[in-house]
């Protein structure tokens, strides 16, 4: 309980909730429990952690507890719920949750199966023991095709069933492309951005809460934000993923009134590759959320989707506005790190402060007199549709807000020089060298003589050397 106790301390109403155990339904696989340990043991030890926390004094708060966190390998949720685990400690639960696998083998025992909370895995490219690397170009396919992503929640559709029943939210805890830190050419692609989009609203609309990308290292490719490496405090030398921009898309269409409901249309036929869903806000239909997976530069497979709304529909108007407005995420091919969202970007590795660069561009497309819209969604390209016409629901309203850090870093030897000057420069020549003073912090300006200049070449080491343990305490 010293965990939670100074968790409240520290972090206060900043804490979500306290996750009981980690996908205890590989515990016994891993040597972690008894072979024989199974669902009502992690129901009876749940019970010790409630009993421990009731007993604990000075908590704020004893009803933000997380479970069961399953992978759903070795046990499928069903056999946590049997045992009445939601109704038992519903007082304390404050949040069901499970993790999506994909079968792989165990890095320790390479015979065995084993799980990941991922749709795919690329661990045989870093634990040579599981075998061949799976060949991204082969796997990158399934990634652009909206039945696969359907097929990530099917197992889960009786789950969040019950989790309404009990009314409680339930989240699926750890995802993203794939485990062992994603794949390189798909996990850093736009086709990722599109993927996890996708596969946002469909947890959506299947009931899901919320869902946590998986963060990784430096090495990760799936990483929806990268942090300078080594020891670097830049002003742009942060890395954003492409699913970070799927996470502020589904921000922007779920919106913040919290009554948004997400249905899947079907669209096309029930087609893999223009996938397409309608948000509901207030029960009144408020945006739709156009796919486009297919890449041909030729532009011959851009889609056109034509749309009516109205008909005389319970909240709905008598019929079309005169104009909608799109915001498109956009790059040249699903391939391609090059993204952009209504024109704005993070840029590539190593160049974003956290906030988009370029100018905001929504689109206004006029609708037809015969009672529909028709909004062209590019090959590839995704398109948000707002149907009304509020700044607000646009995500245009909203000042854009920064924080403050903790702490003051890099607070001297900030000096910096244009990289397009510095490459066409070859420094001073040897008969200046004396003419030169030190830049470093609290040193004294070099002088004329062979002395002073030698005193000066020495301040410069010193500086060098000063630079280096200013650098090391960033």
């Amino acid at each position: 309980m010293e965990i939670v106790t100074e968790g409240e301390r520290i972090l206060g109403n900043n804490i979500i909730g306290f996750q009981v155990g980690n996908e205890p339904d590989l515990y016994a696989r891993h040597g972690h429990r008894p072979a024989t340990y199974g669902p009502q043991d992690y129901f009876n030890e749940f019970q010790t952690v409630v009993n421990a926390l009731i007993a604990t004094d000075g908590l704020s708060d004893r009803d933000n507890l997380i479970g069961p966190s399953i992978a759903s390998a070795d046990w499928q949720p069903s056999d946590v719920w049997d045992t009445g685990f939601q109704t038992a400690f519903g007082q304390h639960l404050k949040v069901l949750t499970v993790e999506r696998y994909v079968e792989h083998r165990e890095i320790s025992r390479p015979s065995a199966d084993s799980a990941s909370r991922y749709p795919n895995d690329n661990c045989a490219a870093i634990y040579p023991a599981l075998g061949t690397p799976k060949d991204p170009q082969t796997e990158f396919p399934a990634y652009l095709n909206h039945g696969n992503i359907q097929s990530l929640t099917t197992q889960y559709i009786s789950s969040t069933q019950l989790a309404q029943s009990v009314g409680k939210p339930l989240h699926m805890f750890e995802t993203n492309t794939a485990s062992c830190g994603g794949f390189k050419g798909i996990s850093n692609s736009f086709g990722a951005a599109l993927w996890a989009t996708d596969y946002g609203f469909q947890m959506a609309h299947t009931n899901f809460s919320e869902a946590l990308l998986h963060v990784g290292g430096q090495n990760d490719y799936y990483n929806p934000f990268i942090s300078p490496p080594t020891n670097q405090s830049g002003y742009h030398e942060w890395t954003v993923g492409p699913v970070f921009y799927s996470s502020l898309i589904l921000a922007e269409a779920f919106g913040k009134s919290g009554t948004s409901r997400i249905i899947d249309l079907a669209a096309n036929d029930g087609n893999a590759f223009t996938p397409a869903y309608a948000i509901w806000q207030n029960g009144v239909l408020s945006k739709l959320a156009l796919f486009n997976y297919v890449t041909d530069p030729s532009g011959a497979a851009v889609s056109a989707v034509t749309f009516s709304i109205g008909g005389g529909q319970t909240g709905q108007p008598a019929g079309n506005p005169a104009t909608v407005k799109v915001k498109y995420l956009l790059s040249d091919s699903t391939a391609s790190r090059n993204i952009t969202w209504a024109n704005q970007t993070f840029g590539l590795y190593l160049e974003s402060d956290g906030r988009l660069k370029n100018d905001l561009h929504i689109d206004t497309v006029t609708c037809n007199n015969d009672n529909t819209c028709t909004v062209r969604v590019p090959a590839p390209g995704f398109a948000l549709v707002f149907i009304t016409d509020d700044p607000a629901n646009l995500g245009s309203g909203d000042p854009v807000e920064t924080f403050v850090t903790t702490a003051n870093t890099k607070t001297f030897n900030t000096a910096t020089v244009d990289p397009s000057i510095l490459a066409n420069s070859n420094g001073h020549s040897g008969k200046d060298r004396a003419n030169l003073g030190s830049t470093s912090y609290g040193s004294r300006s070099g002088a004329m003589g062979l002395r002073d200049g030698m005193l000066g070449v020495f301040y410069v080491v010193v500086g060098c050397a000063a630079g280096w343990f200013a650098l090391r305490g960033v």
